[in-house]
């Protein structure tokens, strides 16, 4: 059986990997764009699935946030990443990642013990 976090993982990945097209993956950082509330849409449906509404909404919508790229545009700048080449997209692809995941782990962690009962 999967634990919660392998659970929220696995949806992520189903969100951002599966159902992600390019019309998505274009147009998601723009949030006036409907791409980016498609996309935050798909994640909040597949995260309350697993960790229930109030997950669903603050995740999805941390999601979105994430998805502008202004979080990984500051990231790279304080932590002097590399802005260049191939190694940059990976990089940038994987900082995404990584922030998306964190959430999801900090949620589990922190905000899922408390069982708000919304």
């Amino acid at each position: 059986m999967l634990t919660l976090f392998e659970q929220a993982l696995v949806v992520h990945l189903i969100g951002d990997w599966i159902l992600q097209n390019d019309w998505m993956s274009e147009n998601k950082p723009n949030l006036k764009h409907p791409a980016a509330w498609i996309h935050g849409l798909i994640h909040f449906v597949l995260i309350t699935i697993v960790l229930g509404w109030v997950a669903g909404l603050a995740l999805g919508f941390l999601h979105m946030m994430i998805d502008t790229r202004r979080p990984f545009l500051w990231w790279r700048k304080v932590f002097r990443m590399t802005s260049a080449g191939e190694t940059a997209t990976h990089v940038a692809i994987w900082t995404d990642q990584v922030l998306h995941v964190l959430c999801l782990a900090m949620w589990i962690q922190f905000v899922a013990p408390l069982n708000l009962g919304l």
